[in-house]
């Protein structure tokens, strides 16, 4: 009898420790624990990390936002001076969200990746997120992340931040999502935001893909914000909404990034429709608004004649909102293609957007602060 509970004793034991061996959980990543992970950054470096991460800060214009499209806002223990300091106007749509919050937290360096060891070492968070744009005067590299990484003892995870201007910007961004993702444990979550945004696009393409050239219609954006607020002259020729529904930009063929154009080149190519970034309004007497209005050689414009002025929200504020710009995107769209947008409402479709990467939709929120001139005709 005892033998007989031996034996049954020993085979519970036996199925407990197999049980247990089951619950296992594997960690992303290839890590060699339950508590570490390795992972190689968006500059091919090998950082090995605690797992699961739950304290992060987020270096560099655009960090935190990624951080809040991956649900993890609640993992971020400190902010740069961006994110620590009250604006009246404020253009990031998760910073109107997120910012009684943000500013209750610790301060660990000042905007676009001037940070504080010293601050950081304080802190003591389990990693640092390094991004910032490539080509621009804030982006980070491999030599910058090593050296904060150096100085603090804190592992950093660093990567350039990406757009959806084009395919190699947006194999950066999609690159970062994953990596954060796979570092937060969020990589349901990064998946899931590259396909909502790739669906978008899509949609973008399936409306307009099929418009003839010679029916495309004549564009022009001004006042648009790049590192501050500017006036009609700030451009983009390569502004992701125009090349997402097929209109024909004045501007293309000066770059890729932001550019400044001559006034008169505006004249000379006198498009038919002029969009404007309507947080130009907070530069001196209206920005590029007030230079429809009063300049004698713009107030000759065709469209400024003819009523075709249109504001659009503020697409760079601290690195690329890529809700807003895809947001704009339908609004372009509505206003040049009625017919082919004919079941959008671009606030309706905007406050689907903020609501699937953000949470929550804002889009009335960030209008208001710019008199709701955003998606609607401005009055020249």
């Amino acid at each position: 009898m005892n033998s007989r509970i031996g034996i049954i004793f020993c085979g519970a034991v036996l199925l407990l420790l197999l049980a247990v061996a089951g619950c296992t959980t594997d960690v992303p990543g290839g890590a060699s624990s339950e508590s570490e992970i390795t992972v190689t950054d968006g500059f091919g470096r090998t950082v090995t990390l605690p797992y699961p991460v739950r304290s992060i800060l987020c270096s560099g214009s655009g960090g935190v936002r990624y951080a809040v499209y991956l649900e993890s806002i609640d993992r971020i223990v400190g902010v740069d001076s961006q994110d620590k300091n009250y604006r009246e106007l404020e253009g990031r749509p998760y910073a109107l969200l997120h910012r009684d919050h943000l500013m209750t937290l610790p301060l660990f360096g000042e905007l676009r990746g001037k940070d504080d060891p010293e601050k950081i070492i304080a802190i003591a968070p389990d990693l640092v997120f390094k991004t910032g744009s490539t080509g621009t005067s804030y982006a980070t590299s491999r030599p910058e992340a090593d050296m904060l990484q150096q100085k603090t003892g804190v592992p950093v995870v660093a990567f350039p931040y990406g757009s959806l201007r084009n395919d190699a910007e947006k194999a950066e961004m999609f690159t970062a999502l994953r990596l954060m993702g796979t570092v937060l444990g969020r990589e349901d979550r990064a998946e899931a935001v590259i396909a909502y945004i790739e669906e978008t696009m899509a949609d973008l393409e399936l409306r307009t893909g099929d418009i003839p050239a010679a029916e495309r219609k004549q564009v022009y954006i001004g006042g648009v914000s790049s590192a501050g607020t500017h006036g009609i002259i700030s451009t983009e020729p390569a502004y992701p909404p125009f090349l997402w529904i097929h209109a024909d930009n004045v501007a293309a063929g000066l770059g890729a990034g932001h550019a400044d154009v001559a006034k008169e080149a505006i004249v000379d190519w006198d498009p038919e429709y002029l969009f404007i970034d309507v947080n130009t309004m907070t530069s001196d007497d209206e920005g590029a608004i007030g230079q429809l209005k009063h300049d004698p050689a713009l107030k000759g414009l065709t469209a400024v004649k003819e009523g075709r002025v249109y504001g659009v929200l503020p697409y760079n504020f601290y690195n690329v909102n890529h809700g807003t710009v895809l947001a704009n995107a339908y609004f372009v769209g509505k206003v040049l293609y009625p017919d082919r947008f004919a079941d959008i409402d671009p606030a309706e479709k905007a406050d689907e957007i903020y609501s699937f990467l953000l949470g929550e939709p804002v889009f009335s929120e960030v209008n208001s602060q710019y008199g709701n001139l955003g998606f609607s005709q401005i009055p020249i």
